[in-house]
C-alpha cells in the first residue's frame, strides 16, 4: 500500500466514527459522559478543597490544591486512555465451548466477582448484628473517621 492509500483509509475510519458520535445513542453516550466527568470534577474539587483547609499557610493551600487538582486531571487521563484499552482487547485468549474469553471479558469478569464478594461481605456483617466491633481493614477508612472526627 502506498502512503496515498494508508491516509485515504484513516480518513475513511475517522470518517465512520464521527458519522457514530452523531447517532442518537452517540449523542446521548457523549453527554452521559461529559455529565459523568462534570460531576466527578466537582467532587475532586470538594474533596481537595476540603482536605487543604486542615493545611495552615494560604500559600501551602494553594499548592497543594494545584498539586491535588493537576494530579486528579493526570488520573482521569490515565485511566481513560486504560479504558479505552481494555475495550480494544477483543481478542480470544482461550475457549470455553464455542464461547472465546477475551482480556477484557476477563476484566469484566473478575471486576463482577470482586463487587458480588464485596456486596455478601457487606451484607453479612450487617446481619451479624455487632457493628461496633466491626472495625475497618483498610488505612484509608481508618483516615476518613479521624478526619471525620477533626469537625
Amino acid at each position: 500500500m502506498n502512503r496515498l492509500s494508508l491516509c485515504a483509509e484513516k480518513k475513511i475510519k475517522a470518517n465512520r466514527m464521527f458519522d457514530m458520535l452523531l447517532t442518537t445513542s452517540g449523542i446521548i453516550s457523549l453527554f452521559t459522559l461529559v455529565l459523568m466527568e462534570i460531576v466527578l470534577g466537582i467532587d475532586n474539587i470538594i474533596f481537595i478543597a476540603i482536605l487543604c483547609g486542615f493545611i495552615s499557610g494560604k500559600k501551602q493551600q494553594q499548592r497543594a490544591r494545584t498539586i491535588g487538582l493537576s494530579l486528579a486531571l493526570i488520573m482521569r487521563i490515565l485511566l481513560l486512555f486504560t479504558i479505552s484499552w481494555i475495550v480494544h482487547l477483543t481478542h480470544p485468549l482461550f475457549y470455553i465451548s464455542d464461547f472465546g474469553a477475551s482480556g477484557r471479558d476477563m476484566i469484566l469478569f473478575a471486576g463482577g466477582v470482586f463487587l458480588i464478594y464485596k456486596t455478601v461481605q457487606e451484607i453479612y456483617m450487617k446481619l451479624r448484628g455487632n457493628e461496633d466491633n466491626h472495625k475497618p481493614k483498610s488505612a484509608s477508612l481508618r483516615c476518613a473517621r479521624q478526619l471525620f472526627k477533626l469537625h
